[in-house]
C-alpha cells in the first residue's frame, strides 16, 4: 500500500466522531439564553424587592406614624397607629366642603401583589415546560444524533469506496457505478431531510412559544399599568387623616374627629415601584424581539449542518413560523452538544475554494477529495 493510501486512511479513521461518553439528555437545554434571562428578571427582581421591603417592615417596626394630642398616653397613641393602620382611610373634604372618604388600603397589600406579579410572570415559564419542552427535547435529541451518525455513515462509506477501488480490477466499472450512485442520490441520508421537512407542516411549538411571548407581554403591560395606576392615585399621597371615633370611641369628647398621620414605608414602596415599572418597560423590546426571531430563517445553521442543504437548494421554506425554525433556534443554543457541527462547518467552508462546485452535492463528495478520490471520472 502506498503512502498516499496509508494517509487518506489515517485522515479518515481521524475524521470519525467518537461516541459520545455520556448521555445528552442532560446537557440539553430547552431554553433560549434571551428567555432564560427573561425569567429571572421578571420573576426574581419582584421577590427581591418583596423581600426586602418585608424586611424593613419587620426591622422598622410600626409602618405608620400619627400625630396623636398631646393628653393622649402612649398605650393611646399606640392604639391611634393601630387602628389607623388597620382601616387606612383617608378622611377629607372636596371642594364644596363635603366629606370625602378615600381607601388607602392598596398600600398593604402592594408588597402582596408583587408577588402575585412574580406567579404571574413564572406562568409563562410553565406553560413552556409542560406543555412544549418534552417534545422539544425529543426533536433535539433525535435531530442531533442523527446529525453525528450521518457524519461518521459519510465518512464510512468513503472508507469502504477507497476499498473498493483499490480492489476493483475494473477501474472504468468503478466509476460508472460511482457516478449513478450520485444521480441516484444513494450517498445521501433522507431521514433526517424527510424529518426536518415534516416539521414545516407542524405548528404545535410555534404556537406555544407565540403564546408564552405574548402571555409574558400581557403581564409586563398589565404589571405597569397597575404600578401607573398606583402613583396616579395613592403613591402622592404620603400623609392623609385618619377617624377613629368609631364604636366606643364615638360618643367620647376628647377624642378628636381627625387624627393626621403619616405613612413611614412611602418612599421604599414608591422606590420599589419605580424599579420594577422600569425595569419592565425595558424588558418588552427583549420579548417582542424573541417572538419575531420566528419571523425568518436560520439559513446560516441549516447550511452548516447540513452542506449543502437540499432545504434551501429545492426553496423549500416556506412561511418560518412553524416548529422547523423553533428546533433551529435551540438547535443554535445546543450547538455545543453537536459534535459534527464544527467538523461540518469546515467541510462546508471548503466549498467556496473548490473549483468544480457543481460536483459537490453532499458530505460524501467532500470526503472523497479530502481522501484524494476524484468527485468525476478521470479524463485518462
Amino acid at each position: 500500500m502506498s503512502l498516499s493510501h496509508t494517509a487518506a486512511e489515517y485522515m479518515l479513521s481521524d475524521a470519525l466522531l467518537p461516541d459520545p461518553g455520556g448521555s445528552r439528555a442532560k446537557g440539553l437545554r430547552l431554553e433560549l439564553p434571551s428567555d432564560r434571562l427573561l425569567k429571572f428578571v421578571t420573576v426574581g427582581l419582584p421577590l427581591f424587592l418583596v423581600s426586602l421591603a418585608f424586611a424593613r417592615e419587620f426591622s422598622a417596626g410600626s409602618q405608620i406614624s400619627c400625630f396623636s394630642p398631646t393628653n393622649f398616653t402612649g398605650k393611646q397613641s399606640a392604639y391611634v397607629d393601630t387602628a389607623c393602620w388597620d382601616s387606612l382611610v383617608h378622611h377629607g373634604f372636596d371642594a364644596e366642603g363635603r366629606a370625602v372618604t378615600k381607601s388607602l388600603w392598596v398600600l398593604k397589600v402592594f408588597p402582596y401583589s408583587l408577588l402575585v406579579v412574580a406567579v404571574l410572570m413564572y406562568m409563562p415559564y410553565l406553560l413552556w415546560r409542560y406543555a412544549a419542552a418534552p417534545a422539544l427535547h425529543s426533536d433535539l435529541l433525535f435531530i442531533i444524533d442523527e446529525l453525528d451518525k450521518s457524519y461518521n455513515r459519510s465518512v464510512r462509506l468513503v472508507q469502504h469506496m477507497r476499498k473498493v477501488q483499490q480492489a476493483s480490477a475494473e477501474p472504468e466499472r468503478f466509476w460508472e457505478e460511482y457516478e449513478r450512485a450520485r444521480r441516484e442520490r444513494y450517498f445521501e441520508f433522507p431521514l433526517l431531510e424527510r424529518y426536518l421537512t415534516c416539521k414545516q407542516h407542524v405548528h404545535s411549538l410555534a404556537f406555544i412559544y407565540i403564546l408564552r411571548n405574548l402571555l409574558l407581554l400581557l403581564f409586563l403591560a398589565a404589571t405597569c399599568l397597575y404600578l401607573v395606576f398606583l402613583h396616579l392615585n395613592i403613591f402622592f399621597q404620603d400623609e392623609f387623616s385618619c377617624s377613629i371615633k368609631t364604636g366606643l370611641l364615638q360618643a367620647e369628647p376628647h377624642v378628636p374627629p381627625l387624627i393626621p398621620c403619616k405613612l413611614v414605608f412611602f418612599s421604599i414602596f414608591q422606590l420599589i415601584s419605580l424599579s420594577v415599572g422600569g425595569v419592565y418597560v425595558l424588558l418588552v423590546p427583549v420579548v417582542i424581539y424573541n417572538a419575531l426571531q420566528l419571523c425568518q430563517w436560520d439559513k446560516g445553521l441549516l447550511a452548516g449542518v447540513l452542506p449543502p442543504s437540499p432545504l434551501l437548494s429545492r426553496k423549500m421554506l416556506p412561511c418560518p413560523v412553524n416548529d422547523l425554525n423553533v428546533i433551529l433556534l435551540f438547535l443554535r443554543a445546543n450547538i455545543s452538544e453537536l459534535t459534527s457541527f464544527g467538523r461540518l462547518n469546515a467541510v462546508n467552508a471548503l466549498r467556496e475554494a473548490t473549483a468544480d462546485k457543481q460536483d459537490i452535492d453532499t458530505v460524501v463528495d467532500f470526503m472523497t477529495l479530502l481522501a484524494g478520490l476524484e468527485t468525476t471520472k478521470p479524463k485518462h
